[in-house]
């Protein structure tokens, strides 16, 4: 048994207080365009963001922010948050891990889990990131950075099959099934994301970026993003 299994369950839990729930990342709009309308087209529609964006992007961000954070290189920490900040295409998205990221670091704070420094690194990054808080959120409490990039695209997944089942809407049963189908994919996508170089990360979806924006004018909406 992995000796930081505890601490990695705690930060993959659907209970960690950052807001996750109130986000559905562009799935929303997704199904109000008849995208997504049973179980397999939702699987499609959340393994295609998985394995074109989190994979290629957000993954090895993740992984190359838990080493920073590891061996003190402030000035990575503050490229990597500011090169995530960026990638968000719609204003939705950004506010989305601006939140998460602040509600983490105050969980951080309150608990008692990062130092002192730490804490001034992440109250001093405008916006803070959520990938950024999370990683250092994974160093402090001495994860592996395969362990964390698993641990995050987790709660990722969860969060994304439990929006679906209730706005396509799915059964319990079919969203666990989701689960089951997708969940094997994440040790791999980690292990890619360790080695995989900065040059060769892309974020591009085009189609998960279009639907984003148009969720921020939909009439009826019941997640932020």
């Amino acid at each position: 048994m992995t000796p930081h299994l505890i601490p990695l369950l705690h930060l993959a839990s659907p209970q960690l207080p950052v807001g996750g729930f109130a986000y559905s990342q562009g799935l929303e709009a997704a199904v109000e365009a008849d995208l997504v309308t049973d179980a397999t087209s939702a699987g499609g529609w959340i393994s295609g963001v998985l394995n074109a964006s989190l994979a290629r992007f957000e993954a090895p961000l993740l992984a190359r922010l838990v080493a920073a954070w590891q061996n003190g290189q402030v000035a990575e920490v503050e490229r990597l948050n500011g090169l995530f900040a960026a990638s968000r295409e719609t204003s939705e998205l950004l506010d989305e891990t601006a939140r998460m990221g602040r509600a983490l670091a105050i969980w951080l704070r309150d608990l008692g889990v990062a130092g002192e420094a730490e804490l001034r690194l992440l109250e001093g990054l405008r916006p803070l990131t959520y990938p950024t808080a999370f990683a250092s959120a994974a160093a402090a409490l001495g994860l592996e950075a395969g362990d964390a990039v698993t641990a995050y695209l987790w709660a990722w997944l969860e969060n994304q099959v439990m929006a679906a089942v209730k706005l396509v809407p799915l059964g319990q049963t079919a969203g666990q099934r989701l689960l089951l189908d997708l969940g094997p994919q994440l040790p791999a996508i980690a292990e890619c994301a360790l080695d995989l170089p900065e040059s060769d990360w892309s974020g591009l979806a085009p189609g998960f970026a279009i639907l984003s924006s148009r969720h921020e004018t939909q009439y009826s909406r019941l997640f932020r993003s």
